[in-house]
């Protein structure tokens, strides 16, 4: 009986800790935050994102090094995933937001890092 009850406790511990660490949209760091309007369709790993504007989030409360991709609204997310850490280059301009890579003709070219504006390090995505 004792054994169950101490099961039962771990587990009640285990899903309270689960719950709690669960991230909501309302605890995204609105500081890390861009907004990046796209001429033609982009990708990025496993999506494909049409012309429009997006809002690119790096999600501090789930981990640093994970970025978010929604609508403009924010209503309805395209991308998440854990990115690597980038240094901006050095030859570039700190206006510079996205480095694209390269694409076959009338293939979406790759966005292979976002450098969130001002900050000299950015996130690579792994493709």
């Amino acid at each position: 009986m004792v054994k169950r009850s101490l099961l039962l406790a771990a587990l009640g511990g285990l899903i309270l800790g689960c719950v709690l660490v669960v991230p909501t949209h309302g605890e995204v760091d609105t500081l890390n935050t861009n907004y990046l309007t796209f001429s033609g369709p982009v990708a990025l790993p496993g999506v494909t994102l049409s012309a429009g504007t997006y809002v690119f989030e790096r999600a501090v409360a789930i981990h640093p090094d994970v970025v978010v991709v929604r609508n403009a609204e924010g209503s309805k997310v395209f991308y998440r995933g854990s990115t690597m850490r980038a240094s901006r280059p050095n030859s570039t301009r700190r206006d510079l937001v996205i480095e694209f890579g390269e694409a076959a003709r009338g293939v979406p070219p790759p966005i292979t890092a976002w450098f969130p504006l001002g900050e000299p390090t950015g996130h690579a995505f792994v493709y």
